[in-house]
């Protein structure tokens, strides 16, 4: 971000700030008043993301806990007395792309085994 004085602003810094204004107005606009009252004291675009990044992903220790317990509802996943196959594969199929969003990855064969 431009740290000199507006009045000696270069049409490049000029560019940059402006930039910045234009991310921050599409990152306001993509949120709710309560997501907004959390980082309304920021100050650039990249705070901005940097600060969602941190509410929504957690830190790494909060991403190891996620980790930790989709692992369980996978190795924990049984089909439920009365649930249907449809049903049983929706909440399976979540809990794989949970998964694998947190970085863990199945093989194929390790899916269906577990699913057998």
């Amino acid at each position: 971000m431009v740290e000199n004085p507006r009045a000696e602003w270069t049409n490049e810094d000029k560019n940059k700030a402006n930039l910045d204004n234009v991310a921050k107005d599409i990152l306001y606009k993509t949120m709710d008043k309560n997501m907004f009252s959390k980082i309304k004291t920021c100050s650039t675009a990249k705070d901005i993301w940097e600060k969602l990044t941190q509410l929504c992903e957690g830190n790494d220790q909060t991403k190891e806990n996620k980790l930790a317990v989709a692992i369980q509802m996978f190795d924990n996943a049984k089909i439920k007395s009365g649930e249907t196959m449809t049903e049983f594969d929706e909440r399976f199929s979540n809990i794989i792309c949970e998964l694998i969003a947190l970085g863990k990855i199945y093989t194929n064969r390790e899916i269906a085994l577990k699913v057998m």
